[in-house]
């Protein structure tokens, strides 16, 4: 099922609780603000997998890797050709030997002892040295940029975690192997989610990014008399196109995931108005000056 599709059947159901007046809480659905599933560009056999299922993971830690054996062997040849000296100096050496060439038959050219054909073959021997030297420091500057492409392909074949997060799926094993884009991990970040809810247009038009909202959510075995816990989340975006079929708009509300839910939830959000947000970030302050 597509995402597009999913989206059509969460707005279908949100759209008798999302005709809400202001104040009235709306049902929304809790998701990671980060849900990425990682892929090779190239294909390959996984050598190892050093992290397993539901592990935390850091920015840049190190989550698969290809088998790169034959790469680096590659990729070492590269770097020797790319450090090679050698042509260039041989190259210089041969123009010097051209100049010092060149000068002995101008002088003898003086004394009649060299012909004007001896000292044009010589000129010429000294552009064709110099146009080696050339070349050579160009082969070598192509050498470097071939080196430095194979190192990043080496790279590509490593997965680092773009996030913080944990690990929620292994789509592949080590020693399986696996084509570009083949879906390999999946990463959620859950310490922030997102709850999306489809609101009624009279109940967004006073909504408004940074302003804050209120959710409800409810715990296994809790009952719908019992209170619900609840928090502050901060309104992170307002879709611009209305869905025409349940005559809403998709709010995004961010919230710290202080109760450590899952993500997937539905959640109860009430949108404060903007006097009463304002009173509710004011009075704590007063408080405390009063205090």
């Amino acid at each position: 099922m597509s995402e597009y599709t999913r989206w059509l059947l969460f707005v279908g159901a949100l759209a008798v609780t999302a005709q809400a007046g202001a104040g009235e809480p709306v049902r929304g659905l809790s998701k990671p603000s980060s849900d990425l599933t990682l892929s090779f560009v190239r294909p390959g056999k996984i050598a190892s997998i050093p992290v397993k299922e539901g592990d935390q993971v850091k920015v840049g830690q190190l989550l698969v890797e290809q088998d790169d054996l034959a790469e680096r062997e590659q990729l070492a040849q590269l770097k020797a050709q790319a450090d090679d000296q050698i042509r260039i100096d041989a190259a210089q050496a041969q123009l010097d030997q051209k100049k010092v060439d060149l000068k002995k038959l101008e002088a003898a050219a003086k004394f009649n002892a060299a012909t004007k054909l001896e000292v044009e073959h010589a000129v010429l021997d000294v552009t064709i040295a110099a146009l080696s030297v050339d070349l050579a420091r160009f082969e070598k500057e192509q050498a470097v940029r071939k080196y430095r492409e194979m190192s990043q392909q080496v790279d590509r074949m490593r997965i680092l975690s773009p996030t913080n997060g944990r690990i929620e799926h292994l789509h592949k094993r080590p020693g399986e192997s696996v084509d570009a884009l083949d879906p390999v991990l999946r990463v959620v970040n859950t310490e922030t989610l997102w709850v999306e809810a489809a609101v009624d247009l009279e109940t967004v038009c006073p909504l408004e990014c940074g302003q804050q909202a209120e959710l409800e959510f409810r715990f296994p075995g809790q009952s719908e008399s019992q209170p619900r816990k609840t928090t502050r989340g901060t309104i992170i975006f307002i879709g611009d196109v209305a869905d025409g079929a349940s005559n809403t708009r998709l709010v995004r509300v961010e919230i710290k995931n202080v109760f450590k839910r899952p993500a997937g939830e539905h959640v109860l959000v009430r949108f404060c108005p903007p006097a009463q947000a304002a009173a509710a970030t004011t009075q704590p302050a007063k408080a405390r000056k009063a205090s």
